[in-house]
């Protein structure tokens, strides 16, 4: 059976609405913008082409290996409730088949290609500053990353990476398809294993393994949460991010902060120091480290533990509604050294919800 498309999107409307969008609202989150206008992100910047977007294409992994020449620039990834803003250099790529990882002291990322289906250059003028990006889309159009220029990059080699990678047709639309659930199937809570489930948790030695578990038990995210038990999953208070993002400011406590798109995880590894309140966005906004996080989509906050060879790894992760992860965070450790004291005596500070 094919898969689903999107209607045809009348370009010279939909610039016209976006225009008149960007003229009364002139701070709008393009994400929001697209919204707005009943299209994916992706359509909003393909109907631009030719007005400050340049279409791209070739091989994608190719272009992330190029990434190192552009020297200093800002990474983006986001999901629907939370941005996460690393500035660094693109370095340590190591790319096989559909799998990649960036491994730079600043920009820390797991790839997962098979989403990284469009690729644009943008420029554009936000908030009276003239903006420089590169921004990739999945096939829904929804953005999977996005690298943005900053005062130290490279120009001329950002300037030559375009030109090798523009498209020879510029067009101005995508071929938006419904992107698959990774986990399509998903068992009623009556009909799980428990026990098993309990088990094959209790046996885990890697937390890279997390996800099979989910498929082979055919449960969601916050379905094997609930199912689980204490042993391995305490529901928090929903301000819990809050609280420990403050306390780590105040005490030094150096985190992992986790945020992921359809194709790509982003990690912030080390201290935070500037964390504030903007109406129902809670930000952390440091020289190197943006994290934008919209409190009033979490509708449920887990302290999670998973087994390790070197004992527990304790995180905290908050969902949205809908099931989404929208942010998960350790504290820093690596692999073959066990968790900070510090970070587990600052979890146990959290209030448990029944």
């Amino acid at each position: 059976m094919p898969t689903p498309s999107a209607p045809r999107i009348d370009i010279p409307a939909l610039i016209s609405d976006w225009r008149r969008l960007r003229e009364t609202e002139p701070g709008l989150r393009a994400r929001d913008a697209a919204e707005r206008l009943g299209v994916s992100e992706g359509a909003l910047v393909a109907s631009r082409v030719g007005d400050g977007v340049t279409r791209l294409e070739g091989e994608l992994p190719d272009l992330i290996r190029e990434l190192p020449c552009l020297g200093r620039v800002m990474a983006l990834t986001r999901n629907a409730y939370c941005v996460h803003e690393k500035k660094g250099s693109y370095d340590n790529i190591d790319i096989g088949g559909v799998m990649g990882i960036v491994l730079d002291e600043d920009i820390d990322l797991r790839l997962f290609l098979r989403h990284w289906r469009y690729g644009f250059a943008v420029r554009e003028m936000s908030r009276g500053r003239d903006l420089e990006s590169l921004q990739f889309f999945d096939g829904d159009g929804r953005a999977v990353h996005k690298v943005y220029a900053v005062d130290t990059t490279n120009r001329p080699a950002w300037r030559a990476l375009v030109h090798r990678y523009t498209a020879a047709v510029q067009s101005p639309l995508i071929d938006c398809v419904v992107v698959e659930d990774p986990l399509p199937s998903r068992l009623e809570d009556a009909a799980v294993d428990v026990d098993a489930l309990r088990d094959h948790w209790r046996a885990l030695r890697d937390p890279h393994d997390f996800f099979a578990l989910l498929k082979k038990h055919k449960v969601t995210r916050t379905q094997a949460l609930r199912l689980v038990g204490d042993e391995f999953a305490t529901r928090v208070d929903d301000g819990a991010m809050r609280q420990v993002l403050e306390r780590a400011a105040s005490g030094g406590e150096p985190l992992m902060i986790f945020v992921g798109s359809p194709g790509v995880v982003q990690i912030h590894t080390g201290p935070v120091h500037t964390v504030k309140m903007a109406g129902s966005w809670l930000n952390v906004l440091d020289d190197g480290f943006n994290l934008h996080l919209r409190s009033d989509a979490i509708a449920s906050s887990w302290v999670v533990r998973k087994p390790v060879p070197e004992g527990m790894v304790t995180s905290l992760e908050l969902y949205a509604e809908d099931g989404t992860q929208i942010v998960q965070t350790f504290g820093k450790r690596k692999p073959g050294i066990p968790e900070r004291d510090d970070w587990r005596a600052l979890l146990a500070t959290l209030e448990v919800r029944p």
